[in-house]
């Protein structure tokens, strides 16, 4: 065994044995299993938070998305941000219903703010199904870090098996908790080691930033800007608009939302986490450094940027470190989007079909469906293709669908009825759906537009439609339940 390799399995044993200590002293009901008994101050949902952000994406898709595609990848660093300003005003309204009404999954809060079952399920639907190629992303990203910061000492399938087997088990045992005592680790180490080498790599093999930039500029004229047509500015400022919309529609960050102690949390990270957004800044750095010192990735293989030319560049016992630091950005959001997952499957579909069902069931339930919802995702990890960015990408259309109907849910007068929303939802799918399996662009559906306007993200068209949706079925079912004396529940706070 190679030095990597032992450093990377001493992290991944850490790992497991802080997850299984999270649990030390809690009766693990539903209620801390799934959201921490409700009492997690600042700085844990802050972890949490930062958890589910800085994922393998941040190591792999980051670096891969600018040594592949320049200027483009700047998309990554401006939807986070606006999100966050978003969160300042969404988060609290949302967990102070949570709260009162003891919810413990994303679909809960459709389903009692829209008194509405059917709602309920479907958004259920919607999210398992968002959420499998966001676990996959994670498997992906940790397959790739382990058997590349190996040297090849071992196979991305087996060190795929062996991280499903570490995070299942903590999740099983441990729950929410575990992933909040994990993530202190993740976020110290990624911090340091993303730091160092978006630093480190640019001086040493350019002189600086400054000389780096210009190199990449005489060698690959074009980069470093936006190009006139395909991921233009209208590209960008599309996908930036979209990403931050559905940024907080993941059930598995609605399930930290839900974990805080009091509101203030929300107001308080909404000011600090733009500031963290800033380690994306060194990641990109990181995939600058790699574009003319580790030439020729092409397709998927350009996730690989960064430990190419970590490899190239240091020690094996260093590669073991940041490869340490990776396997982390696999584990910790691996967890939360297992148990959220898990509990949407138990809670919110299985509970339906059997509504008798005891919260003490559903929490043992939910917990013995952790390791299937962990060989669903390993079936689609081994037997997919995508780019860890475009596997990103996919699941984020499939929840910005939710969020038309979560912000009517917020208004003091809802204008959505529970059908509207309903309806809205299964438009806005089945067109991601639809544009995802033809590869459509806007450029292709709609020849006629200006061509400033054909560069829209894809995405934006199912959003249009969904809204339309929406709206026209929620005018229709107000004016029949006016016609038929009905009264609809208020969905204010």
């Amino acid at each position: 065994m190679n030095a990597a390799l032992a450093i990377i399995f001493l992290t991944m044993l850490l790992a497991l044995a802080l997850g299984l200590l999270a649990a030390r002293g809690r009766r693990m009901d539903l209620e801390q299993w799934t959201v921490g008994g409700r009492g997690f101050g600042t700085l844990f949902v802050f972890l949490l938070s930062a958890g589910e952000i800085y994922t393998t994406f941040t190591f792999l898709g980051g670096s891969g998305f600018a040594y592949g595609k320049g200027a483009p990848a700047l998309y990554i660093l401006g939807y986070g941000s606006l999100a966050y300003v978003i969160s300042y005003w969404l988060l609290p309204a949302i967990w102070r219903y949570a709260k009162a009404e003891r919810l413990h999954t994303q679909p809960d809060f459709f389903a009692r703010k829209y008194d509405s079952t059917a709602l309920g399920v479907l958004v259920a639907l919607v999210d398992v199904v968002a959420l499998v190629p966001y676990l996959v992303l994670q498997l992906k990203g940790l397959g790739i870090i382990v058997s590349t910061a190996s040297y090849g000492a071992i196979s991305a399938t087996p060190a795929i098996w062996i991280g499903l087997a570490v995070v299942t088990c903590y999740v099983m045992v441990s729950g929410v908790h575990g992933s909040a005592w994990t993530s202190v680790a993740k976020d110290i180490l990624i911090l340091l080691v993303v730091v160092f080498l978006g630093v480190y790599l640019p001086v040493h093999y350019y002189g600086g930033m400054q000389p780096m930039f210009a190199a990449i500029d005489a060698a690959r004229p074009g980069m470093l800007v936006f190009a006139p047509r395909g991921m233009s500015i209208v590209w960008f400022d599309s996908t930036v608009l979209l990403t931050a919309l559905g940024f907080y529609c993941w059930p598995h960050a609605i399930g930290a939302v839900y974990t805080a102690r009091e509101e203030g949390v929300f107001r308080r990270n909404a000011v600090f986490m733009p500031l963290y957004q800033l380690i994306l800044l060194f990641v990109f750095l990181v995939g600058f450094a790699a574009i003319l010192q580790v030439p020729g990735l092409t397709g998927g293989e350009i996730d690989l940027a960064l430990f190419r030319l970590s490899i190239r560049t240091f020690d094996p016992w260093f590669v073991g470190v940041i490869g340490a630091a990776g396997v982390l950005t696999a584990l910790v959001p691996g967890s939360m989007i297992l148990i959220a997952a898990a509990t949407l499957l138990a809670n919110n579909i299985l509970r339906v079909v059997r509504p008798a069902m005891a919260e003490r069931t559903v929490g043992r339930l939910a917990r013995a469906l952790v390791p299937v919802v962990a060989l669903v995702a390993a079936y689609f990890t081994l037997n997919g293709g995508n780019t860890i960015v475009s596997l990103l990408l996919m699941g984020y259309s499939f929840v910005t669908q939710l969020f038309p109907c979560l912000v009517a849910s917020l208004m003091r007068r809802n204008p959505v009825t529970a059908a509207g929303a309903i309806a809205g939802i299964v438009v806005g799918v089945a067109a991601v759906a639809a544009l995802t399996l033809t590869r459509a662009t806007v450029g292709s559906l709609l020849p006629f537009l200006p061509d400033l306007l054909k560069d829209l993200n894809v995405g934006i068209i199912a959003l249009v439609l969904n809204l339309i949706a929406l709206a026209a079925v929620s005018a229709l079912t107000r004016r029949s339940a006016a016609q038929g004396g009905g009264r609809e529940r208020p969905a204010s706070l």
